[in-house]
């Protein structure tokens, strides 16, 4: 006797945003997906919240009511810190890509990794400088003659421009990053050891 399969399941996705029916609320653009819905696929969401606009001007506005209850959602434990007000009273800031993706803002910190090649030649990538503000091609000419090496930008791994000084100088570069550059606090300079990052300071 065997086994009965199970029949595929079938998903309606919306034909505004391309999102299954019950994601729509959560895609870049609900109400011109709301009549789609109010056609295709009546029982996915309650009739007043997609009721129609057109049933004169307190269907909006019993809308927007629904829209403001449901954004006020939210999930608690039932404890209140100082803390928790404290960082919920400040929202950080976020930048909206195309689709409907947040973006959140990159913080403010160099990162200093050693790469070791053929076991004894070493390569210092430096990263994050362009965040304070400093130019990059400056910075590799200044690094490179301090230190009497190659110095140069490259792009890395994540599409982001770092600069690649020859030779093992992390643990000098470090004072000279500060005393060039004041807006580098030493407190936003981190090393990568072991795959951690470890603070400078």
């Amino acid at each position: 006797m065997a086994a009965e399969k199970p029949a595929p399941v079938r998903v309606l996705y919306c034909g505004v945003c391309g999102l299954p029916a019950e994601y729509c609320e959560f895609g870049p653009d609900f109400e011109r997906c709301k009549p789609w819905l109010r056609a295709h696929a009546p029982g996915v969401y309650p009739d007043d919240l997609i009721a129609s606009s057109s049933s004169g001007g307190s269907g909006d506005k019993d809308v927007d009511k629904v829209g403001d209850r449901l954004q006020g959602v939210g999930i608690s434990d039932g404890s209140t810190s100082a803390a928790g007000d404290a960082s919920s009273s400040k929202p950080e800031e976020v930048k909206r890509l195309p689709g409907g993706k947040v973006k959140k803002k990159e913080k403010q910190e160099v990162v200093i990794e050693k790469i070791v090649r053929n076991k004894r030649k070493c390569v210092t990538v430096v990263k994050g400088l362009e965040l304070f503000g400093v130019k990059l091609s400056d910075a590799s000419k200044k690094l490179g003659k301090k230190f009497a090496t190659g110095a140069s930008v490259v792009k890395g791994p994540t599409e982001k421009e770092q600069i690649d000084v020859q030779g093992d100088i992390s643990y000098d570069i470090v004072e000279f990053i500060t005393d060039t550059w004041p807006d580098v606090p030493e407190s936003a300079i981190f090393f990568i050891e072991d795959g951690r990052k470890v603070p400078a300071a």
